[in-house]
């Protein structure tokens, strides 16, 4: 697989009187995982409150495969979390889906979270040796504990969560419930976005506001970097965690993982995609006969690209939305067979061009090759390749699977060896100067680590240029 794979996606949902159809909350959670199913493929997960016990279901697999009508029929309650999710590099084990669930002083909690915590070994250790037990190999459970631990001491959740931000490094957000309301809770940096959206008296949380259009929500704002929004039939409340950060979203939500009809701290993904493609056309143009993206996150720089260079646009590729994770074979002829069956030429539109492709992004570089066969075997006469970010020169430590720069080929090769390794006639990347007139109306800062290597946070390893 050439793209680095987002941790997950979040979804919650909780009526302020407690009434209505009770069977409501989990159908709207399964409908707005749905939405969400682009941020994680692994696992899907809803559990429910009634005010009395939380009952959910979770397993591996995508929406449609964990949940049906009788599994939703027996989710009843008046709130509701659910969480996809994608197996990052600590292990792909079905224990490891979300939410979490426990119950502890007579209280029962459910945790779905989306990131990744930098200082998570530390913090396993430490609580393994006050006792405790992990029965999973992800983050979500090491933040539970730490939640549960303060609650002991607190008797408050809401003060749980705020006391454990503090210790928490890395990227998350985070969807509490509880008998009666849900916390929400987005990192000092803002790493991974999280919004608040209304439905009559319902308060929405997501990922992303693309969950709030599946279950006809208005979105209000963001949660913002630091702060815990929590839910209830009291209203909704707002706390900071007074913790002073620069303010990082990971620029990757808007160059990949984020769906183009998401808006997320002000900013459209599909703008920044499109302002991506001009500023390509501008700073790197090339003689051809038409313009193609790769699907789906490259149509819209493609759209800018061509706009903006007036060489006509075309639809090159046609992806076949109906496959599941083919890119996990056994053998590399495998791969490249499933390749084929996930994404195919319309033939016409390139035989016999000069093409640009626009790309968002060469990571890994294993398939970006491939794709280039494609077209040439469906008679390009030349490929010129168009990237709409940077070039990704160092891993993340924030919720994706990059775990170093070996992986990487722009880290260790030029612009030209990358386009004699791809196989196409010229290749060019974003500049780094220009990501910022891409993200115009962005509210907050962003992190670029992936690009620069200036990491927002420390991180484990003595050769990580640290800031």
């Amino acid at each position: 697989m050439d793209k680095p794979q987002e941790a997950c996606g979040v979804f919650g949902i909780i009526s302020a009187s407690g009434g209505g159809d009770k069977a409501r909350p989990a159908a709207d959670a399964y409908h707005a995982l749905f939405a969400l199913q682009h941020r994680g493929q692994t696992s899907a997960g809803i559990a429910v409150s009634d005010g009395g016990g939380i009952r959910y279901k979770k397993g591996d697999g995508l929406v449609q495969d964990v949940f049906d009508g009788d599994v939703l029929a027996k989710l009843t309650g008046h709130m509701a979390i659910g969480h996809v999710r994608y197996a990052a590099r600590r292990g792909t084990s079905g224990v490891n889906a979300q939410p979490l669930v426990v119950e502890t002083l007579g209280e029962h909690i459910a945790l779905a979270f989306n990131g990744n915590l930098t200082n998570a070994g530390q913090l396993r250790i430490e609580t393994e040796n006050q006792g405790g037990l992990f029965q999973t190999t992800g983050d979500a459970e090491i933040i539970l504990y730490a939640v549960v631990r303060k609650l002991l001491k607190t008797h408050s959740i809401e003060t749980a969560v705020l006391e454990v931000m503090p210790l928490l490094k890395g990227a998350y957000s985070i969807l509490i419930l509880t008998r009666n309301k849900i916390i929400a809770a987005r990192d000092p940096h803002g790493f991974r976005p999280l919004c608040v959206g209304t439905r009559g008296d319902e308060t929405v949380f997501a990922s992303e506001s693309c969950a709030l259009d599946a279950v006809e929500a208005e979105f209000e704002r963001d949660v913002q970097p630091g702060e815990v929004v929590v839910a209830s039939p009291d209203g909704l409340k707002s706390y900071s965690s007074r913790a002073e950060k620069r303010c990082s979203l990971c620029a990757f939500e808007f160059v990949y993982f984020a769906r183009p009809d998401s808006v997320i701290d002000g900013q459209s993904v599909e703008l920044s995609r499109y302002l991506a493609g001009q500023c390509l056309a501008r700073r790197s143009p090339a003689d051809a006969d038409v313009v193609i993206g790769v699907p789906d996150s490259g149509l819209s720089s493609a759209l800018g690209y061509a706009q903006e260079s007036g060489v006509p646009y075309g639809i090159g590729f046609i992806r076949n939305r109906y496959i599941g994770r083919t890119f996990i074979q056994e053998t590399q002829g495998l791969r490249e067979r499933s390749l084929k069956i996930k994404l195919n030429v319309i033939a016409p539109v390139v035989r016999g061009k000069r093409v640009i492709m626009v790309e968002d992004s060469i990571v890994r570089g294993t398939t970006t090759s491939r794709v280039v066969s494609l077209l040439r075997e469906a008679g390009a006469t030349e490929v010129h390749m168009r990237v709409s970010s940077p070039p990704y020169m160092h891993p993340c430590f924030f919720g994706t699977d990059i775990p170093n720069r070996d992986q990487l080929p722009a880290s260790r090769y030029t612009v030209d060896e990358m386009a004699n390794m791809v196989g196409v006639d010229s290749l060019a990347f974003l500049r780094l100067e220009d990501l910022p007139d891409t993200m115009p109306d962005l509210r907050v800062g962003w992190c670029d680590a992936c690009f620069t290597g200036e990491y927002p946070v420390p991180v484990a390893s003595e050769k990580i240029k640290t800031v």
